[in-house]
């Protein structure tokens, strides 16, 4: 059996990744100073800390400085406001990456809210998100724009390309929608409620699933020759009692019919962390347009 690394159907997102790494590094040594990139993390949470690890391998690739803050489990909403506030008004601090999941008592959308659009290198602002409808994507969310990045990576013309995206989260879903019409494409939404996913996703040439359900996408909701963008993460105990992480398609049935299928982990994934390197440098673009440093 072929091994998984040389099949040519996987769409494997280490080379996007290293492509991405080195624009924004070879941006960030034209320009010489541009400042650093704040994570923040709230509470003790393990699965925080290897998102973290990642953002700072790759800011380490790239170039770009990178301060972890951990802020204490109890630290109040209007604590955590007054702090975003002190960085969008700090110079030194290019962007703001507020991890994810906050203690219960913090409402992450009004903190989310609080990161100024021009530091919001995760793209989770309101303003950010809303800036997609108008085709401004240069910040958009990062594993929505990696999807698109992918798809990209095809080769495949995105002019009138038929689009199903399963699953409408507000950050991921729903701007990944948005951002493939900016690009022409046309584009399915499909979620719970819909009536027969299959009936959509069998005639699309692309198909994203992103609903945290694992292997709910199998062979026979695809046409052949069709790109298939994994974002799922799901944990799954295997026979051999193990744990493996596997994404919302069935990749092993899937790929005998797809054209191109990305691997879960693998896929995405590395090219959601390139992403938000990436929208850091637009984010200093922006800031120097709008007068913010010399």
């Amino acid at each position: 059996m072929k091994d998984h690394q040389d099949d040519p159907r996987y769409l494997k997102g280490g080379p996007v990744k290293d492509r991405i790494l080195s624009d924004v590094n070879a941006y960030v040594k034209a320009v010489g100073h541009v400042g650093k990139l704040v994570s923040v993390s709230i509470g003790d949470v393990p699965e925080v800390a290897v998102y973290v690890r990642n953002q700072a391998r790759a800011a380490q690739k790239a170039n770009l400085p990178f301060d972890q803050q951990l802020w204490g489990g109890e630290i109040t909403q209007e604590e955590c406001k007054a702090l975003i506030q002190q960085m969008n008004d700090d110079p030194e601090v290019l962007g703001v990456i507020l991890q994810r999941p906050v203690p219960e008592h913090l409402n992450i959308r009004s903190l989310q809210s609080a990161i100024h659009p021009l530091k919001d290198v995760e793209g989770m602002n309101p303003a950010s998100i809303g800036n997609i409808v108008y085709n401004d994507v240069a910040m958009a969310p990062c594993t929505a724009a990696a999807a698109v990045e992918l798809i990209r990576e095809t080769g495949l013309d995105m002019e009138g390309l038929e689009v199903v995206m399963v699953g409408h989260s507000e950050i991921v879903g729903k701007p990944a929608a948005m951002m493939l019409m900016a690009e022409g494409a046309t584009v399915t939404v499909c979620h719970h409620m819909t009536r027969s996913v299959a009936m959509h996703s069998r005639r699309a040439d692309v198909v994203i699933v992103a609903v945290g359900k694992a292997h709910l996408i199998g062979p026979d909701m695809i046409k052949p020759g069709a790109v298939v963008i994994d974002i799922g993460i799901n944990q799954i105990i295997a026979d051999d009692g193990t744990t493996k992480l596997v994404g919302d398609v069935d990749t092993e049935g899937v790929k005998e019919l797809a054209g191109w299928i990305t691997p879960v982990p693998g896929g995405v994934g590395p090219v959601t962390v390139a992403i938000l390197m990436r929208n850091a440098i637009r984010a200093h673009a922006r800031q120097k347009e709008a007068g913010w440093m010399t």
